[in-house]
């Protein structure tokens, strides 16, 4: 006779409540011809509540020994009793990760990002370097006052086509009144 430990349902409509129990395999859920009852189990009840699982371990450890066999569900209540060892879990298929292609492209993003963060902070540090220089920048900064006139005589030939851009303004300007 093959037996095993399994839930038995019990209760009302809407409200199970199952019984913890030790039959032959090839009897129905629920037809009452059962060895012995080792335990109770009410899913209503919170998670972390005494109530929600009352067993016998010793009832059970002895059905075991004689080689019942526990169904997914009372496996797992006897396991998170110590009773047993939880089932380990199996290991993920690669089907829900990203193509080698794209881990790649991800991987060469990643290491943008980062030599971006880097030359910012090289940045950020190089000029926090500059605004703790301002004493010494004043003594510099003459030297170049003087070869900005130079660069000025270029700019002068520009100043002809930026009247253009002012005319513009000045039209708009007798419009909006």
């Amino acid at each position: 006779m093959a037996v095993v430990i399994r839930l038995a349902r019990h209760g009302a409509k809407k409200r199970p409540y199952y019984h913890i129990v030790v039959t032959d395999s090839r009897l129905a859920r629920n037809s009452g011809n059962v060895l012995e009852v080792i335990g109770k189990y009410n899913p209503m009840l919170a998670k972390d509540s005494e109530d929600r699982i009352k067993l016998d371990a010793d009832k059970a450890k002895a059905w075991m020994a004689k080689g019942a066999r526990p169904s997914d569900r009372v496996y797992k209540f006897l396991a998170n009793a110590g009773i047993l060892a939880a089932k380990p879990h199996p290991v993920q298929t690669k089907k829900n990760q990203p193509s080698e292609k794209t881990q790649m492209k991800l991987k060469d993003k990643e290491a943008k990002l980062a030599k971006i963060a880097e030359e910012k902070a090289s940045a950020e540090a190089a000029e926090k370097a500059e605004s703790e220089k301002p004493v010494e920048a004043p003594a510099a900064e003459v030297p170049v006052a003087e070869e900005a006139p130079t660069e000025e005589k270029p700019a002068e030939e520009a100043p002809a086509e930026t009247p253009v851009v002012e005319e513009a303004p000045a039209e708009e300007s007798p419009a909006a009144e």
